[in-house]
């Protein structure tokens, strides 16, 4: 495996695995239209795959530690109505279930219709669009605090239209963030945090799927791992920040431009 491309891939995971700009549709302009290829895909997938999953651990471990105490709490102490910490663990909880239920039971048929090149473009180009419609229009009133379980549930019905390659995690859940009047870095944190289980269960799904790892190499998946870890966290870390005075629309215009120049490609080769 070349050690360069172990890097730009890992680089790209953790780019696209959080900005709303869709993994999936790099993924298929790195690989099927580029010509990149590996001797184990699926094996360097899981792999990319565990590297933004430790980025959003390391992230927001203390975010996690405290939400994870706060449930086990409030199955011992109810108290959703005065504690901020049991809502929002029982909101993140509920937001899940849609992601985990259409991926469990679809995910492999959504993939083997919408993965491919064409598929991908028209979703990059659909949902960048209505990102800078939502992005533009929708009244950012409310903060961490104000979600309710309404919110929770809409937003996490989105993150399941994520399994079709093309949409993004990020820019799904974000949109739907949006319209229910989050603030823009709400959205994005409400939205990362409530990825972490999907985003875990997607990496035990893949590694359930290898037969064996039988590497010949072991130190570009090392390099691919570090480099979607680093990149994720420096991702995850700069977004948030970017998006406390700095609107969505330059990311909805990037997803059209890739959308169009995969359309492009697509015709000039055939």
């Amino acid at each position: 495996m070349n050690y360069i491309y172990a890097i730009a891939a890992g680089i790209v995971q953790g780019l696209t695995e959080f900005l709303p700009i869709s993994s999936s549709g790099h993924l298929v302009l790195f690989h099927d239209l580029l010509g990149f290829d590996l001797p184990d895909n699926l094996t360097f997938d899981v792999v990319l795959h565990l590297g933004t999953l430790g980025a959003l651990l390391l992230y927001f471990y203390k975010d996690i530690a405290k939400y994870a105490r706060a449930f086990f709490q409030s199955l011992t102490g109810w108290n959703l109505k005065n504690d901020l910490n049991q809502r929002l663990s029982w909101y993140f909880a509920i937001g899940t279930i849609p992601a985990v239920i259409i991926g469990y039971f679809f995910e492999d048929l959504l993939e083997a219709i919408f993965r491919n090149a064409t598929s991908v473009a028209t979703m990059l180009i659909a949902f960048g669009a209505i990102l800078y419609f939502v992005d533009k229009t929708a009244k950012q009133q409310k903060e961490l605090k104000d979600v309710s379980w309404k919110n929770a549930i809409i937003i996490g019905a989105a993150q399941a239209i994520a399994l079709i390659p093309g949409v993004s995690r990020s820019g799904i859940t974000i949109i739907a963030g949006l319209s229910q009047k989050l603030k823009r870095e709400t959205a994005a944190r409400f939205s990362f945090l409530l990825s972490i289980p999907a985003v875990a269960g997607a990496g035990v799904k893949k590694l359930l799927e290898l037969e064996n790892f039988n590497c010949n190499e072991t130190l570009p998946y090392v390099f691919g791992f570090l480099a979607a870890l680093l990149s994720g966290y420096l991702t995850i870390k700069y977004f948030l920040r970017f998006l406390e005075k700095n609107s969505l629309a330059v990311f909805a215009c990037y997803r059209i431009m890739i959308g169009l120049l995969i359309l492009v490609i697509i015709y000039l080769v055939g």
